[in-house]
This record gives structure tokens, sequence and C-alpha cells, in this order.
């Protein structure tokens, strides 16, 4: 058997403008950033943190074709820092490879404000070992990483722009919905006698 190990990481800092909640608020509840990473009809919650994502379908090389399917954990700090980290992982489609397939993923993603600007930064970090099937061990080892490499980076960098563009929106929709709600309790207050 040949092992072969693909990596990838992938940066990211926005700006981002605070709303009357600031964003590490938003950012204490982990269960919306998962929402706003992954298409929601492909999450399902497993309690204490933990959530299993179904991964588009990916291919490698025009051979072979697989659906990953990652639980993921998922947890905040008071700050609004957010970790994740893949406690397991298998491959639809792929027998073989399912059983002879690591996956770890590392992430933080971070609310920083300096002067009178918020930014949110992060890393994620992937890793993928495997013993490759027989009918890769001729393919010289420099395409195939080239391969599992890029396939790895399109996976963080699909992450990524769901971040950047989801993440906000939600963010934004999520304090006019908190506004919405202060305002109807502030008015039943004002009501009761």
């Amino acid at each position: 058997m040949l092992e072969i190990k693909f990596t990838a990481t992938e940066r990211l800092e926005i700006e981002v403008k605070e709303e009357e909640i600031p964003i590490r608020h938003y950012l204490r509840q982990p269960q919306r950033l998962v929402a706003a990473i992954a298409d929601p009809t492909l999450i399902e919650i497993l309690g204490q943190e933990r959530y299993r994502l179904k991964m588009r379908s990916l291919n490698f090389m025009e051979i072979y074709h697989f659906q990953p399917t990652v639980v993921l954990k998922v947890w905040s700090q008071g700050d609004g820092k957010v970790y994740l980290e893949s406690q397991d992982c298998q491959m639809i489609g792929i027998d073989y490879i399912n059983d002879r397939f690591f996956l770890n993923l590392k992430g933080e993603l971070t609310p920083q404000t300096q002067g009178n600007k918020t930014y949110l930064r992060g890393v994620a970090n992937l890793e993928v070992k495997i013993d490759l099937p027989p009918a890769l061990w001729l393919t010289p080892k420099y395409f195939l990483e080239m391969a599992g490499n890029g396939l790895l980076k399109s996976v963080l960098v699909r992450i990524k722009q769901r971040i950047l563009h989801q993440l906000i929106q939600d963010y934004r929709l999520w304090v006019s919905s908190e506004d919405i709600q202060q305002s109807q309790e502030n008015v039943n207050q004002l009501l009761t006698p």
C-alpha cells in the first residue's frame, strides 16, 4: 500500500462593519456559524457542539467521485473566538478509500478590534492521509500531490467564500432580528399595567 498526504491552509481577514450588537456576540452562537459556512440542508445537529456536514460531491483526477461527510466540533469562547475541529469523516461512494482515509481539519476565527475598526481573522488547516487505491500506484507522486492539494484548497476556498458572504449577511440579519425582538419586549413592558 502507498500512503500519501495532502495539505492545504487558508487564511481570512475581513473588515466587519459593527452593528448595534458587536459581532463577538453573534460568534458566541456556533450553530449560526456552521449554518453560514455550509448549506443548511446538508447539516445534521448532533448535540454537544457537534455537527455532521455532508459536503458537495467531489472528484479526484476525474477518476474517483465521492461525497465527504465530516463530523465537526464547533465551539466559541466568551470573547467571540470560534474554534472548529474535525472528529470523524466518511467518504460516501468509495469504500476502498473510506477504510483507508484520515482527515484532520482545524480552524479558528477571531474578532479583533484595531482603533475603530473590527476585523475577523481566521485560519483553517486541512490535512488528508490516504492509502492509494491500486489504480493510482503508477501515477507519479508529484501529480497526485498537486491534484490532492488543489482539491483540499478548493474546499477551503469555498468555505472562505461562504464566510465572506453568508456569515456577514447572517450577522446583519441576526442583529436586525434581535433589535426587533428587543423593541417588541419594550412595547410589551410599556403596555403591561
